[in-house]
């Protein structure tokens, strides 16, 4: 998948309708003047401006948000020299209505709380404690792993997410109504057995964990909990009094409601317990307020110096893909230091966006002009909050006079045909990208043409490029152009430079390698077969707490598929042999984000498999419920959640189940939707489904009395 498919996929079902259309991204091709729309001096006084035009055009993209792009509510706020201008919300909280959504109502902020640890590390930089390029080791002796060049990660490398750890969030990180500090105290125990992707510093690739390691860090040489660092030094001098962590007294009524769609009522509570990666909540208002210590209106929170060091472009320090227009240039911490569409103005822009599973936001500061935007949304995306942000201070520097007009949206043009070289055809092949996806990219020399297909997504259309005099590949409506790029390490990359137009919100722009092509991995015929006889078999997740978000949202069973376009892979791991699998890609940016290893093995008769640090256990676990009156089942001392098949005789009972409290269970039916969480619904009885599978989890020992009846 390119990033434009991937953008669309986390907007959900509601919003992919709308975005049938915009698939064809019809933009205004036209020429892109230089400076001539940017005025070199504002020619209005912000002190008198009331902003009524930007308060109308923001009250108008919001309601399209949540009318048109299934957002359930959304909050944001515009500060301009440190006076929030514009404040604002809209759409539903609570289903009863009986808790109205308020400027004080908090979200989630996800990826954006790691701007909150970059300056608790930048801090720490200006207090003499820390140094950006001075090993990690030194500040968390005990931080090991099996990879030796884990003593070459510096601070600054987790900053820019160059570490070269596999960056996945580990065993639960991600549990409802419950902050358990579990992830956080067993990370360096979870590094210890892991190597690296890479070279430290080779290239920057989106990375949460060098930001959980960071968050250590700041602990260990402040000998303060982060959740008191960050309001001893930001929240409290900020005075952002509603920025909270899930280690804070949390009133869950504060929250905006979140909601999903297997699921009718209001979700519990969303715990990111890895809170320096994604676990904090806030408002639009505070969020905001934040953004003074970046534009110069906070006084002894972060010195110029440091401030400055977080804007400067940090990627550029490794391997990346040409620049060009992107969401995506990493400072120290910053997801873009030249953030699009800014840069066609010639203003910085920088922007720190986050996702969890139900809230979104978005953070867009514009350092040179004193004024930040922060969106936050409940469902959505936050590259659509960082749209609703671009409108509003756009809008807000055209009532102020900055730019006298907004420009037309940007193509690559209608592609012009040109005779296509020969030699390009050795890039055809099968490559690996986002997600674990394969694209199969073939070529027709002879037409000028290239097509790309993604064969672990085969729902997603062929897409064709015609061959251009610039050497790049672009596609009929001018809105995506590829290139291939042999880097220095010798491997082959695409290049894709795209433009997503989104109806009434404007443009998102993504320059980056989508996918490295995968090198051949021939197998021995036991070893294939060993890996075949474990394609389409389901592995059912063991490890999870039972509060734990995997329960719901998905990953409480697994499947591997092969692929005969990639024999020697799974999806885009490369199998190293009867037992492990690993992705071996080197991708910049996002598409080689969250990469790990695949590791099997036998106990008792029973196959299981590591993966993300998390534990699966093969069918054979899995017996069928007793379908009788009924019975019994207890979690063993190794803590691992039991799993049970609906049988025939079973099918249309209701099953009533008696538990502790520290234990849940969840009922999936046949095409593995969860129809049932109790932590979520709160319901113990439940009708069963026919070939349908019931997981129990929960303390060691802990028992639950299951009932059926007609």
């Amino acid at each position: 998948m390119n990033r434009i498919e991937v953008v669309k996929m986390k907007l959900g079902a509601s919003v992919n309708r709308v975005l049938v259309s915009i698939v064809a991204l019809t933009l205004v091709i036209t020429m892109i003047t230089p400076m001539s729309a940017m005025a070199t001096e504002v020619t209005t006084n912000s002190k008198s401006l009331s902003f009524d035009t930007t308060k109308k055009i923001a009250a108008e993209k919001a309601k399209l948000l949540t009318e048109k792009y299934g957002i359930t509510s959304v909050q944001y706020a515009l500060i301009d020299h440190g006076e929030i201008v514009i404040s604002g919300h809209t759409g539903k909280n609570d289903i009863k209505g009986e808790q109205p959504l308020t400027t004080e109502t908090m979200y989630g902020i996800g990826s954006t709380s790691k701007m909150v640890l970059a300056a608790a590390v930048m801090k720490l930089v200006d207090q003499g404690k820390v140094d950006l390029d001075t090993p990690v080791v030194k500040y968390v002796p005990d931080f090991k792993m099996k990879d030796h060049r884990y003593k070459q990660i510096t601070p600054r490398m987790l900053l820019n997410h160059s570490s070269g750890l596999h960056g996945y969030i580990g065993p639960n990180a991600t549990l409802f109504n419950d902050n358990d500090t579990h992830a956080h105290d067993t990370l360096l125990e979870e590094l210890e057995v892991q190597d690296l992707k890479a070279d430290p510093g080779a290239f920057s690739v989106y990375n949460n964990v060098g930001f959980s390691l960071a968050e250590i860090l700041v602990e260990r040489v402040s000998g303060m909990s982060f959740t008191a660092f960050i309001h001893k030094y930001f929240t409290a001098p900020l005075d952002m009094k509603h920025t909270k962590t899930p280690q804070d007294h949390l009133d869950p009524a504060a929250l905006a409601g979140t909601y999903h769609a297997n699921y009718k009522g209001q979700l519990p509570t969303e715990n990111y317990n890895v809170i320096a990666s994604g676990g904090i909540y806030s408002t639009a208002e505070d969020i905001a307020t934040f953004s003074r210590i970046f534009t110069g209106d906070a006084d002894d929170i972060l010195s110029s110096k440091s401030v400055t060091a977080m804007e400067r472009a940090e990627y550029k320090k490794g391997m990346w893909s040409p620049d060009a227009d992107s969401s995506l240039s990493y400072g120290l911490g910053w997801d873009s230091v030249s953030l699009f569409p800014f840069n066609q103005y010639g203003i910085k822009a920088l922007t720190k966006g986050g996702d969890t599973a139900a809230y979104h936001s978005s953070l867009v500061v514009l350092p040179e002009y004193n004024m930040a935007a922060a969106v936050l949304s409940s469902g959505g995306v936050s590259a659509i909050d960082q749209l609703l942000a671009k409108e509003l201070l756009l809008s807000a520097l055209q009532e102020k006079g900055v730019i006298k007009e907004q420009k037309p949206e940007k193509s690559h043009g209608v592609p012009i045909k040109a005779d296509m070289p020969q030699e390009l055809s050795q890039h055809a092949g099968i490559y690996g990208g986002t997600s674990g996806s394969l694209l199969k990219v073939e070529m027709n020399p002879g037409g000028g043409e290239l097509t790309v297909s993604t064969i672990t997504a085969p729902n997603i259309p062929v897409r064709k490029y015609t061959y251009t005099a610039d050497g790049s590949f672009v596609n009929e409506k001018g809105t995506e152009k590829y290139k291939f790029v042999v880097e220095k390490n010798g491997r082959t990359y695409l290049w894709s430079r795209s433009y997503l137009s989104i109806s009434g919100l404007g443009q998102l722009a993504f320059s980056e390698y989508i996918a490295e092509k995968l090198e051949p991995n021939e197998l021995v015929q036991d070893v294939l077969a060993i890996w075949k006889h474990r394609e389409n078999k389901n592995y059912y997740l063991l490890s999870e707490k039972y509060s734990s978000m995997f329960y719901f949202n998905g990953g409480a069973v697994q499947q591997f598929q092969m692929s005969k376009d990639a024999p020697g892979y799974v999806l885009n791991n490369k199998i190293l042999d009867a037992n492990k699998a690993a992705n071996k890609l080197q991708l910049p940016t996002m598409a080689g984000r969250d990469s790990m290893e695949i590791n099997f093995f036998k106990k008792n008769g029973v196959e299981y498999f590591t993966l993300a640090g998390h534990l699966y256990g093969s069918e054979e676990l899995v017996k069928p419920i007793y379908s009788g009156a009924q019975s019994t089942t207890t979690i063993q001392a190794n803590g691992h959640a039991k799993w049970f098949a609906v049988p025939a005789a079973a099918k249309g009972k209701v099953m009533s189940v008696k538990m502790p409290a520290n234990a849940s269970f969840a009922v999936y039916d046949q095409a593995g939707i969860c129809i049932n969480y109790t932590v979520v619904s709160g319901k113990n009885e439940v009708l069963l489904p026919e070939n349908g599978r019931i997981v129990f989890a929960g303390e060691a020992g802990s028992k639950f009395v299951i009932t059926l009846k007609k």
